[in-house]
Formats: structure tokens, sequence, C-alpha cells
């Protein structure tokens, strides 16, 4: 479980540096070159000194990343100009959990204890109560059942994304090409990295083909870099190394609840950093998540 929680602390710091990175620049062109510039870094760590883009789990790990950091994320993108950051972000995370917990166990036959289920059910009501808006918040609600809709496939898409590399490091195993470690776990993350620049570079060509407008503001380059860089580190870099790490040993069911807390972890963050305002609605609701971590760290 220590891979998760490192996650989540990594993937918060990849949150706050790519929320300033996305007033800076265009939307698609960004997270392009972040997964591009966390393609290389991973690339020259998993050709010199892993397998590169070899291995039973190749398949599997870049449909995975074509899932997860592909789809899951262009329709996150839509969910976010529908329903606003917060409602979007819990769906986006509280609702991946269990639909991973359900595929792995209709696919992979693992099933988590009674215990297991009950915390991080705890530790997702608590990201919930957090995270939801309150009624006079001024987040958009216009077009309400598509930015729903985008929410589930969002949410599907981590999920399935996940469950994949489950089931990649199965079939690894099964060929005599078991994953160990975080050193598979970075060659793992290039390898799923690869299939969600795919994705991401198909949706650039259609947005160019169909005359599709990116965003009408200009792109301040000097200001960006830094943020840029610190985003690619935290998040396609060592982040999603650690996610795939996490997964090598835990099953997704114990995995995404932790990871689901990264919201809140960005909260007091988002404090120190830009300024902004904790409620006690975020109070509450992270001592019920934390208090559901705790459980599902002890839990049997």
């Amino acid at each position: 479980m220590f891979a998760s929680f490192v996650t989540t602390i990594l993937f918060s710091l990849s949150a706050i540096s790519g929320r300033r990175v996305s007033g800076l620049l265009r939307g698609t062109h960004a997270n392009l070159l972040r997964l591009s510039l966390g393609a290389l870094l991973l690339g020259a760590w998993a050709h010199a000194f892993g397998f590169g883009v070899g291995g039973a789990a190749f398949p599997l790990l870049f449909l995975s990343g074509c899932v997860g950091f592909g789809a899951g994320d262009l329709a996150l993108f839509q969910a976010y100009r529908r329903l606003g950051a917060r409602r979007s972000m819990v769906m986006a995370q509280c609702v991946a959990a269990p639909i991973a917990a359900l595929i792995e166990w209709l696919w992979l036959g693992h099933t988590p204890t009674l215990t297991q289920a009950g915390f991080a059910a705890v530790i997702l009501t608590g990201v919930a109560v957090a995270l939801l808006p309150h009624e006079d918040s001024d987040e958009p609600v216009n077009h309400l059942v598509a930015g729903i809709l985008f929410g589930l496939v969002s949410a599907a898409g981590q999920a399935l994304g996940a469950v994949l590399s489950r089931k990649a490091y199965t079939v690894a195993a099964a060929h005599g090409e078991s994953f160990h470690g975080i050193g598979d776990g970075v060659n793992a993350a290039y390898q799923r990295i690869l299939g969600g620049i795919a994705v991401t570079v198909v949706f650039f060509i259609y947005l160019k083909l169909a005359h599709k407008p990116d965003e009408s503001r200009p792109s301040q380059w000097r200001k960006a870099w830094p943020w840029l860089a610190a985003n690619c580190v935290f998040g396609p870099t060592l982040g999603v190394t650690c996610y795939q790490w996490a997964l090598i040993s835990t099953p997704t069911s114990v995995a995404l609840p932790i990871i689901a807390t990264t919201p809140l972890m960005v909260i007091p963050l988002a404090y120190f950093i830009e300024g902004e305002r904790i409620t006690k609605r975020a109070v509450i609701g992270g001592v019920i998540a934390v208090g559901g971590v705790i459980g599902l760290t002890l839990a049997r």
C-alpha cells in the first residue's frame, strides 16, 4: 500500500502544477507535450535498464494507456466543462474505484474482503463529502446529463485502465516475466503512456482536420515551462510509475480508494501555494477519508 500513498502525494502535486499550466497554455497542446516529455524520461530508463516495449504484457499495458490516459482523460475534460471541476472530480475518483473492483472480480476473480470493502466505502464517502459543491456554488450545471455521462465514461476509463494493467501483470507472470518493484513500474508506466500519447495524437489531428478550435487564448510559454516540467515529473513520470507499482502488488479494490484521496491532498497544498480557502466540509470529509485509509491499511 506504500506505493498507493506515494502515488496520492505525487498526483496531488501534479494537480497543483497542472492547474497552473491550464491557465497558461492551450489544453490539448499542454497535455500532448507533458505526455511526450514523460515518455522521453520513462523511455530513457526503460530502454537503458528495462525491457523497453518488449514483453508479453506490452499489448495490454498499451491498451490500458489508450483507455485510461486517452479516452478517460478526454472524457474528464468534457465533464469539467459541463459539471465543474469539483463535481467531475467526485465522479472520476469515487465511481472509478467500485467499477474497477467489479471488473476485477468478474474478470480476474479478485474479491475484496467485507472489511476492505467497508473501509473503501468510507474513503469514497469522505472524498464525496469534501468535494461536492455547496448549494450556493457558482460551478456550472449546464448540460447536466451530458456532463454526468462524460463523468461516467471517464470513471469507467480509469477503472478499466487499472484492471487492464492488473491483467497485463498476470499475463506477464504466466510467461515467466513477473513484474516486481518500482523498476518494473517505470517500464510499465512507459508502455502505458505510449497508449495515452497515441489517443491524444489522434484527437489532436481530429481537431486540426475538423477545424475545431482548441482554445482562443494565447499561450504563455515562458511562464508555463517551470509548471509544465513539474507537472510532467509529478504526473506522467513519477506519479504513473508509482501508480503502476501499486497495481503490481495491490488489487484495484484496495489501491484505487486510497488514490481517490488525491483531491483531499490537493486542498492543503492549494491553501499554502495558491491561498485557497479550506471549508469545514473539506475538513470533515478529509477526516472521514483518512479514517477509512487507516482502516483499509490495517484491514485483512
